[in-house]
């Protein structure tokens, strides 16, 4: 995986395994990082690596 490498959505549900919603509303609250091309929406694979530090420090706190 490279760490430049941007995922769609549904490569990020599928990494979380979570549903669509969830994924739009991370990004929304702008807890996951991401970029618009076009009308797409594109997620870098280091946001999910910050956000899983993150949320990984402050259940530690």
């Amino acid at each position: 995986m490279a760490d430049d490498e941007l995922l769609t959505v549904p490569e990020v549900m599928a990494r979380f395994k979570i549903i669509c919603s969830t994924v739009y509303d991370l990004i929304r609250t702008r807890q996951l990082a991401s970029i618009t091309i076009g009308r797409a929406r594109r997620i870098p694979t280091h946001a999910l690596t910050t956000y899983i530090h993150h949320h990984l420090e402050q259940e530690a706190a």
